[in-house]
């Protein structure tokens, strides 16, 4: 007989149950789904055995780790489908490309058409998996025997990353003769993934997953059109640099080609801010270029070039941050737990924001405020600012793109910008790199550097961070004029050597050190890259130091 202790009780259970199992006893004391369990401080799947003396607890659909395997495992239902509704022969790749919103677009190749009536036959083939309980078996394989598997199924990205794997072993999922890797934690079987939908969207198949707030709600797939165009764009820049997973990434470094790269990927970034000032300055009557995106972002890099950019057109641009413009300390809005929150509208002060604009449109002097954070009081240093007929300013913070931010400006002066770290490369074609573990990584590495923050910091202040963003920046992403997407295709490599010692340092008694052992290994795909021959205005210099900007 083995103890278990769970919530603060002892209950003796025979040795070899698995945790599927007591997961089962225990859910109806839980709103959600329990989709892993932390036993003695370790996250195991439900298919795991128990074997020992432990401390059990449950990890729902509602944490973040829970809802990833949720996603991992629903993609695989949906690889095996697809695989069984076209047939093996007829399917060249599935790979899964982007999250737009609650949706993962996935694009194929092969012998078969992509439209409505697919994605009905195999999102019903989908329910037929998931209605049978097909048991998802997991088992280490030697890398040699995993790249034979993976060859002769055709998976040629599988084999690129486990070259470079230093590890002898890997596990392999089965399900039902079907054969995958996957970055992260997967269920025991099909059956608990009963929420989904497919749709056929823009030449793929959009997978529709419940959010974590509402687990069994399938969200109606709301299109965002610049949005998908955009990381469009950067996985076509991919294809034509030859890198489109971690493996392709790898081969180049291994190949000597690094620098030719980093060269190529600052070119393609330079021709892109250089398209976007064109429309600016061919536009007519802008006055205000307003940037603004999610955390880690690269927008004060992105903001200097484009000013460079701008002068090549004869204009003057001129920088303000709203940050400037926040409302002094005691006058800050809380948020629920009582902590200052700098990040909703109201923590702005929006008419002397406007007053400000709309007297330089008249052809008035204004004095621009700075903000000192220290004493947390917004101080005037005699920045006297006069808009001549080729001055421009370059406006950056977080509410750049909600109207209600400048609602007096008239429309035809300002020109929006969206900008994010939107990754376009994959660990290989069933495992994607959510954007948020690149922008995470970026801001680690600065915060670190630069304000002497801890990673376990960082990584604690992320879930505040990424709900700013959900209320303040994303749902004005598609009113921009432009979307620029400042990943560059190197810079996980890079930022690999600042970030591992900092990970390190979380020592396992801390709730952040899954997050951190999480990122460790999803580092430990990558070959480091020296960060020594960047160019000076690049945007990952804004996060690794050594700008010649002021960032």
């Amino acid at each position: 007989m083995v103890t278990v202790k769970i919530d603060g009780e002892e209950k003796a259970y025979q040795e070899g149950i698995t945790l599927e199992t007591i997961a089962n006893e225990y859910q109806e004391k839980y709103n959600n789904l329990i989709a892993l369990v932390i036993s003695n401080g370790k996250i195991k799947e439900l298919s795991k055995k128990l074997r020992e003396d432990c401390e059990l607890k449950f990890i729902t659909l509602q944490d973040t780790i829970g809802h990833m395997t949720y996603v991992r495992t629903a993609l695989m239902i949906l690889a095996k489908a697809v695989e069984d509704v076209v047939g093996k022969e007829n399917l060249t790749k599935l790979k899964v490309d982007y999250a737009i919103g609650h949706g993962y677009y996935c694009s194929t190749e092969g012998n078969f058409t992509v439209d409505k009536g697919l994605a009905e036959r195999v999102v019903k083939r989908m329910r037929e998996i998931v209605e049978s309980g097909t048991e998802i078996v997991k088992r280490p394989y030697h890398m040699d025997d995993a790249m034979k598997l993976f060859g002769s199924q055709g998976m040629k990205d599988k084999e690129k990353l486990f070259k470079y794997r230093r590890s002898s072993y890997i596990n392999v999922y089965c399900m039902d003769g079907y054969y995958d890797y996957y970055y992260g934690y997967m269920f025991p079987n099909t059956s608990y993934v009963k929420y989904f939908d497919l749709i056929a969207y823009e030449g793929g198949l959009m997978l529709l997953i419940p959010d974590k707030k509402h687990p069994e709600q399938v969200p109606v797939f709301e299109p965002r059109e610049k949005l998908f165009a955009t990381l469009r764009e950067s996985d076509e820049w991919g294809k034509k640099l030859g890198i489109d997973t971690v493996g392709d990434l790898n081969n180049e470094i291994c190949k000597g080609n690094i620098n030719e790269l980093i060269l190529v990927q600052e070119a393609l970034q330079e021709r892109k801010i250089g398209e976007i000032a064109k429309e600016i300055a061919g536009r007519g009557g802008v006055k205000f270029v307003m940037i603004a995106g999610p955390s880690s972002s690269g927008k004060t890099t992105f903001s200097h070039r484009l000013s460079v950019q701008l002068k090549t057109y004869g204009l003057t641009p001129h920088p303000i941050g709203l940050d400037d413009y926040f409302v002094n300390r005691d006058q800050t809005p809380r948020d629920e737990n009582g902590d200052y929150n700098f990040e909703c509208l109201e923590a702005i002060d929006i008419e002397k924001f406007n007053q400000d604009m709309c007297a330089l449109l008249e052809g008035k002097t204004v004095e621009i405020p700075s903000f000192n954070f220290k004493t947390g009081t917004r101080e005037y240093k005699g920045n006297y600012k006069t808009l001549g007929p080729d001055d421009i300013l370059v406006i950056e913070g977080i509410h750049g793109l909600n109207d209600k931010m400048s609602y007096a400006l008239p429309n035809e002066s300002k020109y929006k910008i969206y900008i994010s770290a939107l990754t376009s490369l994959n660990v290989d074609e069933h495992n994607r790199i959510p954007t948020t573990d690149g922008r995470l990584l970026r801001r680690m590495v600065r915060d670190a550097r630069t304000r002497g923050s801890s990673a376990q910091r960082t990584i604690s202040m992320w879930p505040s961070v990424r709900r700013g963003e959900e209320e303040n920046i994303f749902p004005f992403q598609e009113s921009a004029d432009a979307m620029f997407n400042s990943v560059l295709i190197y810079e996980l490599a890079v930022l690999k050597q600042f970030a591992e010692p900092l990970l390190f340092s979380i020592g396992k008694e801390e709730p952040e050190y899954f997050e951190a052992k999480r990122l460790l290994k999803f580092l430990g795909y990558f070959i480091g890259v020296s960060s020594e021959n960047l160019p000076q205005n690049s945007i990952c210099r804004e996060f690794v130091g050594g700008s010649c900007f002021h960032v």
